[in-house]
């Protein structure tokens, strides 16, 4: 090898070596591998509404839905119904999967149907629904549905109402979601107070919603007591019960605020043996007997006198209305005037008898009470039980 040779090479070398004390050049780190993307979560169905005919195989009830009750013989008339002209209103229905769909409301529809042999029912289909009345969304328009078809009992009612106050709802936000007062609202949640006595009379139709509530505003055991009096057609009409509850509930606070109970006598006498069976003289003061004696013994010589009035107005009535023309147009006053006065005292007797209504109804009430010491009756009940 020649020098010439030698010192190309040397300078090569030189040139590949790193200089002395230089950094060395870092080795190049290769990129890690890119992960696999997570799936992107799948976009909620879309929401639309469909009408179309569908098989009655397919469609499962809702076992949350509000409805209970069914008429089995208001069913079996819509059923003929049906086998005779179709069905006329399309049933409201949620698509789950793989053709299958879950009612929403028309249960009574769908049950007649199957019923009259159909095989298939038309139905309003709504896709994108998720949940159905395991929602607040689902149960809602569930309860609106029923509502708008007046499909439901006032119990049904009551009870879909207080599920939508257990999804944090107010009563007044329970009443705009359904399209209902607040009223409406409150009257029916108070019906889940009441006793089953009280609710299966309601639920058969032989009390009046309106009177139920009032039954609700009383003690399970004061309602017990009433729904029997009410069963024995002890009360001349609703409004006389209602008068009944009402004063049964005053009693009970006056009665509460004296912490003792004030509990309706099973064999309560009526209204038209109260005044034979009963001194109320006897429940107040010693010092306040006499008095009350005196003060009896003057309003029944009042309300004697009225006799006189009576055969006045009588008379009046049976009058000729040409004679009395005669004898009044000069008079003073005139027919005006004294027709006037008579029509006051009209007034004035009604409200009297309503309010000796009222007083029937708490003779009655107080007749058939008892108030009850918590501690006689923890006594009674210990002396029982050691017996």
């Amino acid at each position: 090898m020649t020098a010439t040779t030698t010192a190309k090479a040397t300078k090569k070398a030189a040139a590949k070596a790193p200089a002395k004390g230089a950094a060395k050049k870092p080795t190049a780190r290769k990129a890690p591998a890119k992960k696999a993307a997570a799936p992107a979560p799948a976009a909620p169905a879309e929401k639309k509404t469909t009408l179309k005919v569908i098989a009655l195989h397919a469609i499962s009830r809702d076992e949350n839905q509000p409805r209970e009750i069914f008429d089995p013989e208001k069913l079996q008339e819509l059923a003929d119904s049906i086998a005779e002209i179709g069905v006329q209103q399309a049933i409201t229905v949620r698509y789950i999967s793989r053709g299958k769909y879950v009612l929403i409301s028309g249960e009574r529809r769908w049950r007649a149907a199957q019923m009259a042999a159909l095989t298939e029912i038309p139905a309003m289909v709504m896709h994108g629904l998720e949940g159905g009345s395991e929602t607040l969304e689902g149960f809602t328009r569930s309860v609106a549905e029923n509502l708008g078809r007046a499909d439901m009992s006032p119990l049904e009612e009551a009870k879909a109402f207080k599920k939508l106050v257990d999804f944090d709802l107010t009563p007044e936000e329970v009443a705009k979601r359904v399209g209902k007062s607040w009223n409406y609202i409150d009257l029916r949640l108070s019906l889940l107070k009441l006793v089953p006595a009280v609710q299966e009379a309601l639920l058969k139709g032989h009390l009046p919603v309106g009177l139920a509530w009032y039954a609700s505003q009383i003690s399970p055991a004061n309602q017990n007591a009433f729904i029997a009096r009410w069963t024995r057609g002890q009360f001349n009409s609703p409004r006389e019960a209602e008068m009944f509850c009402t004063r049964v509930r005053n009693e009970e606070q006056e009665a509460a605020s004296q912490s003792v109970m004030f509990v309706l006598a099973e064999d309560a006498p009526g209204a038209d043996k109260a005044d034979e069976s009963m001194f109320p003289e006897l429940a107040v003061d010693v010092d306040k007997r006499e008095q009350i004696v005196a003060d009896r013994k003057k309003l029944v010589g009042k309300i004697g006198r009225l006799e006189d009035a009576g055969k006045l107005l009588q008379e009046i009535a049976d009058m000729d209305p040409d004679t009395l023309a005669l004898l009044l147009s000069g008079a003073h006053g005139g027919i005006p005037g004294n027709r006037m006065r008579i029509d006051h005292l009209r007034q004035v007797a009604t409200k009297a008898s309503q309010n000796l209504a009222k007083a029937a109804t708490a003779a009655t009430v107080l007749a058939g009470a008892l108030r009850v010491a918590p501690e006689a009756e923890a006594t009674n009940t210990t002396e029982a039980d050691a017996s």
